[in-house]
């Protein structure tokens, strides 16, 4: 019986020593997983705090900076090349368009009335300021507005006050004045009153373009003064002279 008492001891300590191996080897796995993953955890962190540190700086961020406005992070971030600083954008020159120097400028009696002198605004405002002809002062005066209505209706600038020259005088007479109609367009009851100064010349110009100088137009017979002659003054035998003598004045 002791002996059975002897073997029942052993094999209980040999069950309580592998329970605790098994509970050793528990902990010790747990242990080692904690260890691990606070590393992985750590690695990570240090990983994210190196990639934050290189990161690129949103759109609405650059757009503040051109703004001008105080940007804190651009001391920690990257900017990248799509950011353009504003002054270098000021800084950027377009290109100035080619004109012709008053000089240069010609004309003839058989010329395109469509085409350009090729004239900057500055230079024709500064011929028309030159123009002893003048005597009214109504060119210089309005030189701008001439330019800007040719420029709108691809009229040549010369041409154009020539034209008026010839209808209204270089004094422009009290009938043109009063009514505003500097080309002598006429209705049945005759001159077509005109609002304004602007008035009269956008309508000179636009008539021109549309019915004497545009293929397809109601009086087009081409583009020089004696087709817009054929239409426009057909009773005259020396309108084309008349019309070219003042044109030749305004660069003379």
């Amino acid at each position: 019986m002791e002996t059975e008492s002897n073997g029942r001891k052993v094999l209980f300590s040999i069950k309580v020593s592998t329970l605790l191996v098994i509970i050793l080897t528990i902990t010790v796995t747990i242990l080692t997983f904690n260890t691990v993953r606070e590393k992985v955890i750590s690695k990570t962190n240090e990983e994210n705090q190196k990639l934050m540190a290189t990161k690129i700086v949103p759109e609405n961020n650059i757009v503040a900076e051109m703004d001008g406005e105080a940007n804190p992070i651009n001391d920690r971030f990257h900017v990248t090349a799509r950011s353009i600083d504003r002054r270098e954008l000021e800084n950027l020159k377009m290109p100035k368009p080619v004109t012709t120097p008053i000089e240069e400028v010609t004309i003839s009696k058989d010329m395109d009335l469509t085409v350009r002198t090729g004239l900057s605004k500055e230079d024709f405002v500064k011929l028309m300021t030159d123009l002893e002809e003048d005597t009214s002062g109504f060119f210089e005066e309005n030189a701008g507005l001439i330019f800007d209505y040719c420029e709108k209706y691809q009229i040549n600038e010369i041409f154009f006050v020539g034209l008026i020259s010839a209808e209204s005088g270089w004094g422009i007479a009290s009938n043109h004045r009063n009514t505003h109609n500097y080309i002598s367009l006429m209705s049945h009851s005759g001159l077509i009153r005109y609002a304004s100064v602007e008035s009269g010349l956008e309508n000179a110009a636009k008539v021109l373009h549309d019915k004497y100088l545009t293929p397809g137009g109601a009086f087009y017979y081409g583009t020089t003064l004696s087709g817009v002659k054929t239409r426009f003054c057909p009773a005259s035998a020396t309108w084309t002279d008349l019309v070219y003598g003042r044109m030749k004045q305004v660069l003379n």
